[in-house]
């Protein structure tokens, strides 16, 4: 059920029987050259297709904008920010709240949105609720590590292909070409470097790290639709499982 296609009749009569909500998140920021700003948050939006045909959950509109500001210096980029961000899911949680709903799911497509997410699921536990944060590309790697990516790379790329080809623009595509900071310090993560045998945080803009706007061991010139199709029903099919059984938690 969406609350944008209910009537505020349809909602109080809806909230009577039901306590739960599912709030998706994303963020406009790169994906690299030839992946659409909008991934993180097309993502999750066509998983929430899929959870409507099979459950009753109450899906509100998504979020499209997170905590991006490491993306910044890449054109067309919006963050919120985690002050934003963070606002934003208060005042959202907040209403719910006031509805009778107690059991909230974050279904999440950018990293970057965690701390917010989980600060706001204390402050919810604090109230009597409880959350869950769903990260669906840490559940792809998790369902099969051959899905397992990086950002911008092979797995994001295979999810967009089996969503819209159309948002993949491979023509556009740039290799991977991660910017050393030192002959010593070699880059083995978007902010971390290996010295010595050991990884250390080093922290810095993406655009600073790889100029093309992705990162990752899964290039995104081996995404296929096919990959994309099999691991978002394999997700949802998970999601779904879960939200069924968290739905009967009583808090």
């Amino acid at each position: 059920m969406r609350l944008e296609q209910m009537t505020w009749k349809q909602a109080e009569n809806f909230f009577k029987t039901h306590d739960t909500a599912i709030i998706p998140i994303g963020s406009i920021e790169n994906h690299g050259s030839h992946l659409v700003l909008g991934t993180d948050f097309l993502i999750p939006s066509h998983i929430t297709e899929s959870i409507q045909e099979q459950l009753e959950t109450l899906i509100v509109p998504a979020v499209p904008y997170g905590i991006a500001d490491h993306h910044k210096g890449f054109a067309g980029t919006i963050s919120l920010g985690y002050e934003g961000l963070h606002l934003v899911l208060q005042k959202i949680t907040d209403s719910l709240y006031e509805y009778g709903v107690r059991k909230f799911i974050f279904l999440n497509g950018h990293g970057g949105n965690d701390p917010a997410i989980l600060d706001v699921g204390l402050e919810l536990e604090n109230k009597g609720c409880l959350s869950a944060l769903l990260n669906w590309w840490q559940l792809a790697g998790e369902l099969n590590p051959k899905w397992k990516g990086g950002h911008g790379g092979g797995e994001e790329t295979a999810a967009i292909l089996a969503i819209n080809p159309e948002w993949v623009h491979m023509e556009d595509y740039m290799p991977l070409t991660p910017v050393e900071i030192s002959p010593e310090m070699k880059v083995n993560g978007t902010r971390t470097v290996q010295f010595k045998g050991a990884t250390v945080t080093v922290q810095r803009h993406f655009q600073s790290v790889t100029p093309s706007g992705w990162f990752g061991p899964d290039d995104p010139q081996d995404a296929t639709a096919k990959w994309g199709k099999e691991m978002l029903q394999a997700v949802t099919q998970y999601i779904i499982e879960f939200i069924a059984a968290f739905e009967k938690i009583e808090v």
